[in-house]
């Protein structure tokens, strides 16, 4: 006769977060940068020569890294290292700083598909996070090659990694390094993502591995984003207190809604106002509360003008930029806003070069810099 005494569950591990850990913010120290360096028989770049023409926009990112950071590059194999090796090259790109992976990637984008490194104070000081992957709601297969590249990475690491058992793309979110995360509704909501997972779940699964107290949710992307509106191409922290957000200034085009619904719902969440300061003896002003105070402050990134290839309209945004050690990474699109765009970021980033480099050509892969990187944290 089988014993039917329920057993009871297996005590659960302490999460990431329980052990110390956290995702620091992009401007916080990096010890390399992650790059997969696209195929040409991927399907990012379709079109007769337009992975070609896309290639000096990437090879300029590698070169304004140089004297900032290492540079480590995921490809297929050897053949594809020396065809990179070949572009870095032709176009006169400084490559000493780079090191070559042979890890193979179906797709280049980086962000959404690479380790997600979590850090603490204590050994073992990082952690790789192993998130599931689909291509943004099986959109692109094959993609079991990108959804392998974390835990390949940390085998070349040595770090350990875990698994949180979520579908999430690092483009989908962004932190403060202080407990504040941004995402989108239209994105981590999608029901091609995590159909079974509720907003609670999701908010918990990032507060147990990402180390953040606190989810900040915004509405929509922009028009032909095929991410389903990755926060990556609308808002951005450039400081704890501080964020970048996508704005568009022409009220008929279609992003002027999303973008405005999203800066008023920033602009407008304050801190709990606080109790006046006692008067002076014979001050005769009331006593009472200080009004609420704005809890960011926001500054508005404009919008490129309307992009169009093909009949489809591409996802440009100048908030796809890049935190380095040393440099920012801005895409620019030989538009009128982009000295704009730069002034904003130089503000922002007083101390580090922002370098603009055009990318009419890279952004028929329907993503930019901050989609091809991902940083390790020193």
């Amino acid at each position: 006769m089988s014993d039917t005494t329920p057993t009871p569950d297996a005590p659960q591990a302490p999460t990431p977060a329980a052990r110390g850990y956290r995702m620091p913010a992009e401007w916080e120290p990096h010890a390399a940068t992650w790059l997969s360096w696209p195929r040409r028989e991927g399907i990012s770049f379709p079109g007769k020569g337009a992975y070609d023409k896309a290639m000096p926009a990437l090879a300029k990112m590698v070169h304004a890294l140089a004297d900032s950071e290492p540079v480590n590059i995921n490809v297929c194999d050897a053949a594809h290292e020396a065809d990179v090796r070949k572009i870095l090259t032709k176009i006169g790109a400084k490559h000493a700083h780079v090191t070559f992976h042979h890890i193979p990637t179906n797709e280049p984008w980086c962000r959404d598909h690479g380790p997600i490194f979590v850090t603490r104070k204590d050994e073992p000081s990082k952690l790789i996070l192993d998130w599931d992957y689909n291509a943004w709601g099986f959109k692109y297969p094959p993609f079991d090659d990108d959804d392998y590249v974390p835990t390949a990475i940390a085998e070349k690491l040595g770090l350990p990694v875990e698994h949180p058992g979520m579908i999430f793309e690092g483009g989908s979110i962004d932190v403060n390094g202080a407990g504040v995360l941004l995402t989108t509704r239209s994105c981590l909501l999608n029901q091609n993502r995590n159909p079974d997972l509720s907003q609670a779940d999701i908010e918990q699964k990032l507060r147990d591995f990402l180390g953040v107290r606190e989810v900040l949710w915004l509405g929509d992307g922009i028009e032909g984003d095929d991410t389903d509106g990755h926060v990556d191409d609308i808002a951005r922290f450039v400081s704890e207190d501080t964020i970048v957000c996508a704005y568009e200034e022409d009220e008929s085009d279609k992003n002027f809604e999303p973008l405005k619904l999203n800066h008023d719902y920033l602009a407008g969440l304050s801190e709990e106002p606080k109790p006046k300061s006692k008067k002076k003896k014979g001050d005769d002003e009331d006593e009472g509360e200080d009004g609420p105070t704005p809890r960011f402050q926001v500054l508005k990134m404009p919008m490129p003008r309307k992009l169009m290839r093909d009949g489809q309209r591409l996802p440009a945004s100048y908030a796809n930029f890049y935190i380095a050690n040393k440099v920012v990474l801005l895409p620019t699109f030989a538009d009128a806003s982009d000295r704009w765009a730069t002034a904003i970021l130089e503000r922002a980033f007083p101390k580090r070069k922002v370098i603009g480099i055009d990318c009419r050509e890279l952004i028929w892969g329907l993503g930019a810099f901050h989609c091809l990187t991902q940083q390790q944290p020193a």
